[in-house]
């Protein structure tokens, strides 16, 4: 059973980007509705995201996950990478903390661990596939050839590697570690002739990434 309206269901190029695009919607009204609305925001996200991964699925044969080595070292290296440039580079709109639940909900409170988890397991289960499937499957390729689904994932292009980086680095407030970020998730994809190596990949450093905000209260990365 289809989960999607056929219009979507039916175009290769809207089941690619129709996801992340209202994922993305969704996100612009975190925090518009007051301070706790940008945390109650992202867990209606997370719950749309369930939504939108198990609409994807049966609809995109290469939205499957793999493991390889190569997506280990790639997933734990971007993690490091993030961490270590952030000191040393300037984000898009300034670093000023704006997700911290233990100051909204008070410290250590029940209600502030329920939105750390759901964020780890949100970016860690949904936010990968519905990135990758975008950039990776569509972005590149699209800017490679309309005719986007006869381009092996293995073709590198000069300008589609750059415009995809490029763009997934801007979508983010770290918008340096974003671009090395893509660079080395496209190569993955490359490297291994399809997708499901960079979806690992970003998962690992996702969950990494979380595990380090949640450790060490270094919400600047949320």
């Amino acid at each position: 059973m289809n989960l999607f309206p056929k219009k979507i269901a039916g175009s290769p190029v809207l089941v690619r980007v129709f996801p992340l695009a209202l994922f993305i919607l969704v996100t612009a009204l975190q925090g518009k509705l007051g301070e706790s609305s940008k945390y109650w925001c992202y867990f209606t996200k997370s719950i749309l995201g369930i939504w939108l991964v198990l609409g994807m699925r049966p609809l995109i044969s290469e939205m499957r996950w793999k493991l390889s080595w190569e997506s280990v070292v790639v997933g734990v290296g971007v993690c490091v990478m993030w961490v270590g440039i952030d000191p040393y580079s300037s984000h898009l709109g300034g670093s000023t903390v704006q997700w911290n639940p233990h100051e909204q909900f008070g410290k250590d409170s029940g209600l502030a661990w329920f939105f750390i988890i759901t964020r780890i397991l949100c970016s860690t289960i949904l936010v990968p596939p519905l990135e990758e499937v975008f950039y990776r499957s569509f972005l590149y390729r699209y800017v490679v050839s309309q005719d986007f689904l006869s381009v092996p994932f293995s073709r590198f292009h000069p300008l589609a590697f750059i415009v995809a980086a490029a763009i997934f680095g801007l979508s983010h407030q770290q918008w340096v570690a974003g671009i090395l970020c893509a660079f080395a998730y496209q190569w993955l994809a490359i490297r291994k002739n399809r997708l499901g190596d960079s979806m690992t990949a970003h998962a690992i450093t996702n969950l990494l990434l979380g595990i380090y905000v949640a450790w060490r209260g270094a919400w600047q990365f949320w």
